[in-house]
């Protein structure tokens, strides 16, 4: 994990969206006034724009109305997006758009383009030369704009497809995978059970505020329990939602509060829950969107097995990941601060728990969640993954309806048959099929 929030993070953009927007407007507000003063009466600059000041007044105004109004339309469009994203697929998708860096490039040129004929116009007198090269920034600022919203409703067009919505989370998730679990087979991490802390000597230190658990600083803890030659044990991870007054970790130490105030400062707490650190927020919208395909008024298993053929590539990933607990040491090498983490078993319920479920009465979507299960056993390193991986395949089989027909029991059971095989290390067994059914719908 990072040592400083914000250092790290498995998040596209991080900046609101109205950031890029503002720098660009007060940018372009400094280069028309800069270029307001620069008037030729001759020469090629002064060829630029061989009408007069009524002419640019009406060119940049046009150009200002452009602007509003294709911002307007953008906005709309965003609005549109948010709301088909929220009630088709998931709400926790909306994070995901309002962070989109297009839109933020697409909105950042509308401003510039508005805020630099305003200013323009200030340059204007009829008894004074045009400034030309205002007007012609102006016109290209224009032309931007049009081609910046063509491709803002090109770009909506594809992110508004299920695809790519599971694709961007799919993404992020590797990412935060990869960026905050070492290798398998790192030797560098300590366990924690090495310090044989006993938890009745520790002192509890409690949540100040309510929220998701959206970063936790390992770099401030360490280095405050080792000013303060203690230990710290957080008993949080980023993405649970904390109560104010509830427990958040234990410290071995006689410090006060200057410790305690540091501890409370290195989890940091959001309204809502990120994938900033939290590769299992990325299994959640994965999830979602699976669900929300096997509701009455959707019925599309074949989104729901896509998803789970997403989530079968980031638990393939996990499974050469080290996960669970972590003890960070100090300069000197001494153990100060454990961190937990989930465990597989905490992200194979999440994979299968809630879509095995809602898809009982449909065989196709158990048979996904089996295929996605049997990849992940090929890719297992120990036994323990191994018990885990037949653990959720004996759990999503078990979920099949019994009013369904002896021919969907059969292939169920089959599949379920299949994960034990690679399990076993007996690959053609479990890969093996007539025509591919095994491996698509």
């Amino acid at each position: 994990m990072p040592s400083a929030r914000g250092q790290r993070s498995a998040a596209r953009s991080q900046s609101p969206l109205w950031v890029w927007p503002a720098v660009t407007a007060a940018v372009a507000a400094g280069l028309g006034l800069l270029l307001s003063d620069v008037k030729p009466r001759s020469g090629i600059l002064a060829d630029l724009w061989p009408s007069d000041t009524s002419a640019a007044g009406s060119l940049l105004q046009l150009v200002a109305t452009a602007a509003v109004t294709i911002t307007t339309l953008t906005f709309s469009i965003t609005i549109v997006a948010l709301q088909l994203a929220s009630q088709q697929f998931s709400p926790r998708l909306l994070r995901d758009f309002v962070r989109d860096p297009v839109t933020k490039r697409v909105l950042s040129i509308l401003s510039a383009t508005f805020v630099f004929s305003i200013t323009g116009l200030r340059g204007l007198n009829s008894a004074q030369p045009v400034p030309s090269l205002v007007l012609l920034t102006a016109a290209l600022l224009g032309i931007a704009s049009l081609g910046a919203l063509l491709v803002f409703i090109s770009h909506m067009v594809r992110m508004l497809r299920v695809d790519t919505m599971m694709t961007r989370v799919h993404t992020d998730a590797r990412r935060a995978i990869e960026q905050f679990y070492p290798p398998y087979d790192d030797d560098q991490q300590r366990s924690p059970d090495e310090l044989e802390l006993d938890a009745s000597t520790g002192s509890l230190v409690t949540a100040h505020d309510s929220g998701f658990v959206e970063v936790v600083d390992v770099g401030t803890l360490v280095d405050s329990a080792r000013q303060h030659d203690a230990v710290v044990r957080v008993q949080v991870r980023p993405g649970d939602q904390v109560t104010q007054g509830t427990p958040i970790a234990t410290v071995w130490s006689r410090a006060g509060d200057e410790l305690t105030d540091a501890v409370r400062a290195a989890v940091v707490l959001n309204n809502e829950r990120t994938i900033d650190q939290d590769a299992g927020f990325g299994f959640r919208q994965l999830e979602d969107i699976a669900v929300k395909a096997m509701s009455p008024s959707v019925n599309d298993p074949v989104t729901a097995a896509t998803a789970a053929g997403h989530m079968a590539d980031l638990l393939v990933r996990l499974t050469g990941r080290r996960l669970g607990a972590t003890l960070h040491e100090d300069e000197d090498g001494t153990g100060r601060a454990i961190v937990p983490d989930r465990d597989l078993r905490y992200y194979l319920d999440l994979s299968c728990g809630q879509l095995s479920r809602f898809g009982a009465d449909e065989p196709t979507v158990l048979m996904a969640l089996l295929r996605m299960l049997r990849d992940v056993a090929v890719a297992c390193r120990d036994d323990q993954q191994r018990a885990e991986v037949a653990r959720a395949a004996d759990l999503v089989a078990g979920e099949l309806s019994p009013e369904r027909n002896d021919v969907d029991t059969s292939a169920v059971q089959d599949h379920r048959d299949r994960v034990g095989a690679a399990l076993e290390g007996r690959l053609e067994a479990a890969f093996g099929d007539r025509a591919g059914e095994t491996r698509s719908m």
